[in-house]
């Protein structure tokens, strides 16, 4: 389809698989959130939160994945994945070429070692540096101000951002990402302590593996490993601002959240959600489809698949009972210290047979004396 500044319902209904609801003739000029959009602009609901503004809103069109069970003249296009069908049109509306460098090839700025082999249909950006016997595949892309040390290898359609680094003997595979400023592959955090209490650097020879379809976030740090390998397979996508450790092992698929911490050797399974700020001590294990609450300390392995919340974190049921608790404890403070006034008022008050721990009671039993 030609590009247009404006789609009728029925083509936006094509292109996106989505059952429409409404006027096919009717037509959008753009995309916006549900609050703000205006007739001529399509909006989406994924979260029924959102319900309050999808009543209110002036969309010309919303995605949504059932119609609402309240009366309403807007036009819909029902889909099984609003978000995803109303990611289409993000695109569609949105000239690609405000993402696309201007330079294309190899900058005469470049720096690149001539041991270093680089494949057809590869751009690299100014001023990056590319070190001795690097492997680069074919369509990848490197920017401006990337820095990739010896014997690193990278697949075929990567795309390093600018200011991205490259460790020694790290490996990339395909169609990884990593976005400005991510550090792969730099030392570890290990030290040997001295009697003295001195703190002496272990050297990290290890390396980083990186597998297929892997995206790191801007400002991530991905440690090599001391002896052996850092590896983060395939499908795993990691947000900005996380620490992975030396020797860390993450499975496939798996979501890490912004500011997450993962110290050195931790094994975390497939299919894993870590939510923000979560904290994970080293040489432990988590199963595959475990979820992570926000927050949370994982202090010991997780063994079952599941939701765990709190510090440290326990099962998402258990946690809820901890949270109810906490929740009530000034209410058990109150009643302990009204426990502890009435004990007090017991204990002062002259019990009826006080009188049998008298001294001068017992003289009088067993006196001899008439």
């Amino acid at each position: 389809m030609p590009h247009s500044t404006s789609y009728s319902l029925e083509e936006l209904s094509n292109l996106t698989s989505s059952k429409l609801v409404g006027d096919p003739d009717y037509r959008i000029q753009g995309v916006e959130n549900l609050e703000s959009a205006s007739e001529k602009e399509a909006s989406f609901l994924a979260n029924p939160l959102y319900l309050k503004q999808l009543k209110q809103s002036n969309a010309g069109v919303v995605f949504i994945k059932e119609l609402p069970d309240f009366e309403t003249s807007q036009n819909y296009l029902i889909s099984p994945d609003p978000s995803k069908a109303f990611q289409v049109l993000i695109e569609l509306f949105n000239d690609p070429s405000l993402f696309e460098s201007g330079f294309t090839g190899i900058h005469p700025s470049a720096i690149i070692h001539p041991t270093a082999e680089i494949a057809d249909h590869v751009t690299i950006g100014p001023y990056t540096v590319i070190d001795k016997n690097v492997k680069i595949g074919p369509y990848t892309q490197i920017l401006g101000h990337v820095h990739i040390a010896p014997y690193v290898q990278i697949g075929s359609h990567c795309i390093l951002y600018p200011q991205t680094s490259v460790g020694a003997n790290c490996e990339l595979k395909n169609a990884v990402i990593l976005q400005p400023g991510a550090v792969i592959g730099s030392c570890g955090f290990g030290y040997s302590t001295s009697e003295k209490g001195e703190h002496k650097k272990l050297k990290h020879v290890g390396r980083v593996i990186l597998e297929d379809r892997v995206e790191i976030g801007a400002n991530t740090t991905i440690d090599r490993a001391r002896f052996k390998e850092t590896h983060i397979h395939s499908g795993v996508k990691i947000d900005n601002l996380v620490q992975i450790g030396h020797g860390v092992h993450i499975g496939q698929n798996s979501i890490i959240v912004a500011q997450v911490g993962i110290a050195g050797s931790t094994k975390l399974g497939k299919y894993n959600v870590v939510a923000g700020q979560v904290g994970i001590v080293g040489h432990i294990s988590i199963a595959d489809h475990v979820t992570l609450a926000a927050k949370s300390g994982v202090t010991k392995n997780i063994l079952k698949p599941g939701t765990y919340a709190g510090v440290p974190a326990v099962s998402q049921q258990n946690y809820y009972k901890q949270v109810s608790s906490f929740r009530k404890l000034p209410n058990y403070v109150s009643k302990i210290k009204k426990i502890e006034e009435k004990l007090q008022q017991v204990e002062s008050y002259p019990s009826p047979l006080g009188f049998l721990r008298s001294k001068s009671f017992f003289k009088k039993i067993f006196s001899t004396k008439s």
